[in-house]
């Protein structure tokens, strides 16, 4: 089981994340891309990236704005795999 991280790890890694917020035990993004398909190209992406991974976000979708929330569920809650995802997400989303 992935190792829980504390509040002082994730403050350090939101500093690498500027994107992102603690949500409870989650992190979130939101994303506003130019359109729709831009947008499902995006999920397709980080689909592909979570199924890799084995992790996956959820991920809400609103016409071309995109939520992910990160949690290691079987943790209970934050661990360096969220970080990794996010991490990840970012670079799709910073790609276009």
């Amino acid at each position: 089981m992935a190792k829980l991280l504390n509040d002082d790890e994730i403050v350090a890694a939101l500093t690498k994340l500027p994107y992102w917020k603690r949500e409870g035990d989650s992190l979130e993004r939101t994303a506003e891309l130019a359109s729709f398909p831009q947008a499902i190209q995006v999920v397709n992406r980080v689909a592909e990236i979570a199924e890799s991974a084995d992790h996956h976000p959820d991920i809400d979708i609103r016409w071309r704005t995109l939520t992910f929330r990160l949690s290691t569920h079987s943790a209970g809650g934050l661990t360096e795999k969220d970080v990794s995802l996010a991490t990840e997400i970012d670079g799709v989303v910073d790609a276009l």
